[in-house]
């Protein structure tokens, strides 16, 4: 059956539902209450990690379908139960939504790459996208949507695609309707967001836990992140974090999840004994990763009450 009420969480590729909102959605799917993750592309041009994976990189498909199990195996881990491709939703299949890959601009920012491919998510009419997201917002009827903020997290194409898609999307859902899904009220809307405070902290954690013996065992060399440098603009300052969710309750399922997505997340560990962080990961980049001890986000509009009795989750007073 389609679940009714929860959250409904939009993200550009998989790998993105656990690298940016984990704790949220395996605390909600913990708490036994509906849980959908809307996906956005399969993510065919991302980067691959690992030798043994490394043929994959360049392969569209071959990368796509790859993906596609660990996003099944990385929801399972957090709980989530229902799962829908946007390509895939409101009715026949269409051409599918490609992940228009992206450039480093600089730290921690991403752009646009010159060969955008032709059927790249960025290319796909903005309503042309939020009327498949508005029927899947009318079929859950979600009391909570999450998504990144405007500028992708840290700039991608794809999340700031992915950002207007869905802020259309509820625009479309609160006042279009047919005989089978009347218009949804608006629900609370909540950005994806990192105290700039505590980030800068974790970074500082991670220093001395640099993979410094990596050379010697001929894996890759981690590093870790300038804690004096630029920040993404995930990274908001403390005052502009509405809603926490605690980690180390749902801790072992968000790394759980990181862990099954291989091609893409590198190095998952728990860190104990550590008030800046209770997990440690690396991307393609060999740059260290914190997960924070709490997860955050910025409310975007409607209320905090529909948080309530959830535990783990608070609103920041």
């Amino acid at each position: 059956m389609t679940p009714v009420g929860g959250v409904v969480a939009v993200h550009a590729h998989p790998d993105d539902e656990s690298l940016s909102t984990g704790a949220l959605l395996a605390t909600w799917a913990h708490a036994e209450r509906p849980v959908t993750v809307v996906t956005c592309t399969r993510g065919e041009r991302g980067e691959v990690i690992g030798a043994d994976l490394a043929h994959l990189e360049g392969d569209g498909p071959a990368l796509a379908a790859h993906r596609e199990g660990e996003l099944a195996r990385a929801l399972a881990a957090l709980g989530v139960r229902d799962h829908v491709f946007l390509d895939g939703a409101a009715g026949p299949r269409a051409d599918r939504y490609e992940d228009s890959g992206m450039a480093w601009l600089g730290a921690g920012l991403a752009g646009s790459t010159a060969d955008v491919p032709p059927r790249a998510f960025v290319a796909v009419p903005v309503d042309v996208a939020a009327a498949r997201l508005a029927r899947v917002l009318r079929d859950r009827r979600p009391d909570v949507v999450v998504t990144y903020e405007p500028a992708g997290g840290y700039g991608h194409p794809d999340h700031v695609h992915a950002h207007r898609v869905t802020e259309r999307a509820l625009e479309l859902a609160a006042t279009a309707a047919d005989d089978d899904h009347p218009a949804h009220r608006v629900p609370t809307v909540l950005w994806a967001a990192q105290r700039e405070d505590a980030l800068r902290a974790a970074y500082r954690a991670l220093a001395p836990t640099a993979d410094a013996s990596g050379a010697a065992r001929g894996d890759r060399l981690l590093t870790a992140p300038d804690p004096g440098g630029d920040l993404p603009s995930v990274a908001v300052p403390s005052v502009d974090v509405d809603v926490e969710v605690a980690v180390p309750p749902v801790r072992d399922a968000v790394l759980a999840a990181l862990r099954a997505h291989g091609t893409q997340v590198q190095a998952v560990e728990a860190v104990d004994g550590d008030d800046a962080l209770v997990g440690r990961y690396a991307l393609s980049n060999d740059v260290l990763a914190p997960l924070l001890p709490t997860e955050g986000y910025r409310l975007a509009r409607g209320t905090t009450s529909t948080l309530t009795g959830v535990a783990g989750i608070r609103p920041v007073a």
